[in-house]
């Protein structure tokens, strides 16, 4: 097949840039299982907490937040925490930002790691160009004259094919990591105006 001789002529380092692309993509993987996973969750035990709230049955939605691990139940179980008949609006809101801060890092994890690994991609194709591009123009010095253009033209071919896979590798992960990103804001998205709406529900002014 075309693409496994497109492999094999790239030299050594078309492995590492194929190791670098193979972990970036098992982090999207996981990341989009997790967010995805996260975001039902999040919708799921809202529509759960909302009937509670209102009723200011608040035994039965700490029960419930604690009883799940979720970003969600982190950021409210922080608030109810704080909650009672004399705690003012300001420290409730303090006590969810708190959670918040909490919760962030399992939300973050891991997708910063794909920008870095795509620039990895990328420069490792270039190495492998350049040092090709050395041991072309090192063969070619004592290859006969007659046949220098010919030797030349195909080991830079060969040469080049380690920028184009790392490129071809780190295109996919930036274009991932820049899903994930988004997708990251809007869960957070979702939690901040849950949080919001939990307090509003709490909190008679």
């Amino acid at each position: 097949m075309e693409v496994i001789k497109f492999f094999q002529s790239g030299g050594p380092f078309m492995y590492p840039i194929l190791i670098v692309f193979a972990i970036g993509l098992a982090i999207a993987i996981e990341r989009f299982l997790y967010l995805s996973r996260t975001h039902r969750l999040t919708i799921k035990i809202w529509s759960q907490l909302v009937p509670m709230l209102k009723a200011s049955d608040f035994q039965r939605a700490v029960k419930l937040t604690e009883s799940v691990k979720t970003p969600l139940a982190i950021v409210l179980n922080y608030g109810f925490a704080r909650h009672s008949a004399n705690k003012r609006r300001e420290i409730i809101e303090s006590a969810m930002e708190e959670g918040m801060m909490d919760a962030m890092p399992d939300l973050e994890q891991r997708t910063h790691y794909l920008a870095t690994y795509a620039n990895v991609a990328t420069l490792l194709g270039l190495l492998g160009t350049i040092v090709g591009l050395i041991q072309a123009f090192t063969a070619v010095a004592a290859a006969d004259p007659a046949e220098k253009a010919d030797l030349l033209s195909a080991s830079i071919s060969v040469a080049m094919n380690t920028t184009a896979f790392g490129l071809m590798a780190a295109i996919p992960l930036l274009l991932l990591h820049s899903y994930l990103v988004t997708k990251t804001a809007h869960v957070v998205g979702n939690l901040e105006k849950a949080a919001v709406k939990s307090i509003n529900m709490m909190v008679h002014d």
